[in-house]
């Protein structure tokens, strides 16, 4: 992770917030000791991990989801 000293936060500090809203956390010191951490307000807490299957039950895949368009795929590859 990119560290950023305090005076160069307050002169790019547009730039800034714009990378991290992108995703590309930083963190700000102040005479070289680490002060905070600036990521985007969505993105993971550190230690945070993403859960698997947190749509479970709002979406629904077909019974035939892996046969759709079989014909059609075959068709493009099998010439």
């Amino acid at each position: 992770m990119e560290t950023i000293n305090i005076h160069e936060a307050k002169t790019h500090l547009s730039r800034l917030v714009e990378k991290a809203a992108q995703g590309e956390a930083f963190i700000i010191a102040k005479a070289g000791k680490p002060m905070v951490r600036v990521s985007a307000l969505d993105s993971p807490v550190s230690g945070q991990r993403r859960r698997i299957g947190f749509l479970a039950g709002r979406i629904a895949v077909p019974d035939d989801f892996n046969d759709m368009a079989r014909e059609q795929i075959v068709e493009m590859f099998d010439r």
